[in-house]
């Protein structure tokens, strides 16, 4: 950016711009200071709200510059505004859409595609001691919530052979890049655990195969270790994972 645009641009176009920047770099920090154990995920939500409305005041200060610096007066900088109000609104728009969303689904963080007899976690039991979220599933009121919310989420019947179901659920999982806990090929179970990119939130996933008549049912559970609310990531990662092994990879 040159010398001579802000020297030519007015103040709030320069302030406006200066506090999008900064609060692109708070939001972006939110997430990724709680990966990196700065501190906890609710400090972290915390910073994105201020951020969010520091985004949206930033887009103000901006919207207000482009006025002055509109095509035909003596100033420039219409350009520089424009892009400060791009990015306020974006840093605003980010965790305005995360808290719409989950005003829209329940605030569970255990979702499974059999609500009667979900499969159980073995090998990850071990990894969430000190979740704050337990493995034991919740029960008849969450499995209503879920059905209410997620009618789409079902076990998968497949016309192929446990054997051979159980390796392209492997597959899935590995294709979806999630880490592979454990892998029981007799008791037709596997067990992974996937992370959110910004928050780097850890769900586990445990991955049940069975025979059937026609060949196998796949049943799907996926549980976030914190929060009680996923925001709909666990429904959204089940559905991702049951359409990559009806895909056949």
């Amino acid at each position: 950016m040159s010398e001579a645009l802000l020297s030519r641009s007015p103040l709030p176009v320069l302030v406006g711009c200066a506090l999008a920047l900064l609060v692109m770099a708070a939001a972006a920090f939110s997430g990724f200071g709680y990966r990196w154990e700065w501190w906890g995920y609710r400090q972290g939500f915390t910073i994105l709200r201020w951020a969010a409305w520091g985004g949206l005041a930033a887009a103000g200060l901006c919207l207000w510059g482009a006025a002055l610096a509109r095509p035909g007066m003596h100033r420039s900088g219409l350009s520089l505004a424009l892009t400060g109000i791009l990015v306020g609104l974006c840093v605003f728009w980010i965790p305005w859409q995360q808290k719409r969303t989950a005003g829209r689904v329940p605030p569970i963080h255990d979702i499974s595609t059999d609500t009667d007899n979900p499969p159980l976690f073995v090998a990850i039991l071990p990894l969430r001691v000190a979740a704050a979220n337990q493995a034991a599933y919740g029960g008849g009121e969450v499995a209503g919530q879920q059905r209410t919310a997620y009618p789409d989420i079902k076990p998968l019947h497949l016309a192929v052979a446990p054997g051979t179901a159980f390796q392209r659920a492997l597959e899935a999982a590995r294709g979806l890049r999630w880490t592979v806990v454990a892998q029981d090929p007799a008791a037709g179970r596997i067990e992974a655990s996937d992370r959110t990119f910004w928050y780097g939130f850890i769900d586990d996933v445990v991955i049940r195969i069975t025979p059937e008549a026609a060949g196998s049912r796949i049943d799907v559970r996926s549980v976030s270790r914190v929060g009680k609310s996923d925001v709909g990531t666990n429904a959204r990662r089940i559905r991702s994972f049951l359409g990559a092994v009806a895909a056949g990879h």
